[in-house]
């Protein structure tokens, strides 16, 4: 379609372009490939050469009855109610975006559209999920308290995080560490699962130094399991497990209560 606009400017031909109710009465015809649409501009040359006087007289109504018929399957209501039953925060994204593209035209709605995607995505991920977590009954598997019937210590809490740590969730992060340990005054050890954790930035970084220094203070040892190995290797490049100590990483949470006593 670029190609034929650029050779229309040269030789005062129409412009050319796409759109939804077209392809969709094109596709509901049975086209599969773009020999439909050499068809269709033959038959079409055909209709305006040979048989102009029969259509003459034919309503515009007609033609906007097949239209309506054909764009009436594109509204997808199934999908988002489903979507909106998933996730809430996906589902208004989309209405944002619909009305949006409504109301300002297709380009400004898009960009709205992105940014309120961009927004929700940084309120999700600004309040990650972290789950406590304890032993299922005498195996190396840990849960979340919350949801199964599993052996916790009063000495140490294990907590996993279940979102990459960045600058919109370090202060989460660490006022929800710090109201765990004064909810358990017997504390001395905190295990911080990374398996959920792909990657952790500067600022992140940075909070989990001050967290460190602060419980250390407190007479609480810090310590890692299950980091996967993209983020150790950032962890180990600027000198963060030197600081901390190997001693205090672990390759599986049962490896680290096991280490702490907890059997």
């Amino acid at each position: 379609m670029g190609t034929a606009n650029l050779g229309a400017a040269f030789t005062g031909g129409y412009p050319v372009t796409g759109g939804f109710s077209r392809s969709v009465v094109n596709f509901t015809a049975g086209a599969n490939t773009g020999l439909a649409s050499i068809i269709t501009a033959l038959l079409l040359a055909l209709v305006v050469l040979f048989f102009t006087p029969l259509f003459y007289f034919l309503p515009q109504t007609a033609l906007a009855a097949i239209i309506m018929v054909a764009v009436f399957g594109l509204v997808d209501v199934d999908t988002f109610k489903q979507m909106w039953r998933y996730n809430k925060a996906d589902a208004l994204s989309l209405l944002v975006t619909f009305f949006a593209v409504l109301i300002t035209g297709i380009e400004t709605g898009i960009i709205i559209g992105i940014i309120t995607s961009i927004v929700l995505y940084l309120y999700r991920t600004s309040r990650p999920h972290m789950a406590v977590v304890g032993r299922v009954g005498d195996s190396e598997h840990f849960r979340n308290i919350l949801r199964h019937d599993v052996k916790t210590y009063p000495h140490v809490i294990a907590i996993r995080v279940d979102e990459s740590l960045y600058f919109a969730n370090t202060n989460y992060l660490e006022e929800h560490l710090i109201k765990l340990i004064h909810e358990q005054p017997d504390v001395e050890h905190l295990i911080l699962i990374c398996s959920g954790i792909n990657f952790i930035d500067a600022s992140a970084l940075e909070t989990l130094e001050n967290l460190i220094k602060g419980l250390k203070e407190s007479g609480i040892s810090f310590y890692l399991a299950e980091v996967k190995g993209p983020v150790m290797d950032n962890l180990l490049g600027v000198g963060f497990i030197d600081k901390l100590g190997t001693d205090h990483i672990f390759l599986s949470t049962h490896q680290a209560m096991k280490a702490l006593g907890c059997r």
